[in-house]
């Protein structure tokens, strides 16, 4: 099967930071399902192990863990799904990626893709959503309010992927006021038409604009990326008792901040159910199922923003330089071999 691989670990602009290769095509068994790759997207998670992780005993290591695709068989323990089911997943970090021709995955983190979203659309979501839903239901509870906060929660970068469907689902699924932040024009105007209630800058002081804006202390806030430099603001702006959860990872963070507040302190990883086994894994796949109804009952839309093209090496090379560019806007996609 065709595949983009790479050995060595480092930067994106080597010649032989990602190839195309031709690898065996893997044979499901237990709870695995063999599925035909129609899409994938590309996440920060891809740079990051792009650039620090080898591949294992002389192999091939092969990136990419959002995907929508086709079931193409399944091992002898899979009882959720049967050759030609459409399904979409976001994979686990342990296994070889999704930038293949085909790809095997356990079944219990996995959704039936939307049947009204295209394979290109599907695979925008998987792993955004999963984050964005595990954080703000499961660790921050963002339904359960903090007393005398405002009834709000701000996200630190709100135009990115995760920021994306988190502005959705907190729209869709609660009454919260929902700041954003963004600094440039066309992520200004993307999180507004997300669903945002507020934008404010975060290159600028977030107290001072959300006085302006007529708002108090936000009970939750949501910092998706560079979390050590607003680290005092959120700490200053957060409401007493409130919760405060990131995805990034930060060299350091004073925690120490946030004592004198009692606020408590949340990561959310989305491969955790699939690293360690957990008892509910399949909740993975229970929230893929909700994400995909609430997109075929149009309560939320995909976040794509650019196809960028097919799944080979040269497209993912451009890829990652956009993401490391930190400069993308929602999802970039790639699809078909």
């Amino acid at each position: 099967m065709k595949a983009v691989a790479y050995k060595i670990p480092g930067a994106i602009d080597r010649d032989d930071a990602l190839q195309d290769v031709t690898l065996d095509t893997p044979v499901p068994t237990g709870h695995d399902l063999l599925v035909e790759v129609r899409a994938v997207s590309v996440n920060p998670v891809d740079t990051k192990v792009r650039s620090k992780a080898a591949a294992e005993d002389g192999g091939w290591k092969v990136l990419g863990w959002d995907a929508a695709g086709i079931v193409s068989a399944v091992g002898d323990q899979v009882t959720g799904f049967k050759p030609g089911d459409e399904v979409w997943y976001a994979g686990s970090i342990l296994r070889q990626g999704t930038n293949s021709e085909f790809h095997l995955v356990d079944e219990r983190i996995v959704g039936r893709k939307p049947t009204s979203a295209s394979f290109a659309e599907a695979a925008a979501l998987p792993l955004t959503s999963l984050t964005a839903w595990e954080m703000l239901f499961d660790r921050l509870r963002v339904t359960a309010p903090v007393p005398g906060a405002d009834n709000a929660v701000l996200i630190i970068g709100g135009a990115g992927g995760v920021g994306s469907i988190a502005i959705q689902l907190l729209r869709e699924k609660t009454d919260l006021t929902v700041i954003a932040t963004a600094s440039r024009p066309e992520t200004v105007a993307w999180v507004k038409e997300l669903g945002a209630h507020h934008v404010i800058d975060h290159h600028k002081p977030f107290g001072e604009q959300l006085k302006a804006l007529g708002l108090g202390a936000p009970a939750f806030v949501f910092s998706t990326n560079a979390t050590q430099h607003h680290a005092e603001q959120i700490a200053d702006v957060i409401a007493p008792q409130g919760r405060f959860g990131l995805i990034d990872d930060p060299e350091s963070v004073a925690i120490g901040l946030f004592k004198s507040k009692s606020v408590s302190i949340h990561w959310e990883l989305m491969y955790t159910r699939s690293i360690f086994q957990t008892p509910d894994m399949n909740e993975q796949g229970k929230i893929l199922n909700e994400v995909s109804g609430l997109i075929d009952a149009k309560k939320i839309r995909t976040t794509l923003t650019d196809v960028m093209g097919p799944i080979n090496a040269a497209t993912l090379r451009k890829a990652h330089g956009l993401i490391e560019s930190n400069t993308a806007r929602g999802k970039i996609v790639l699809e078909g071999f």
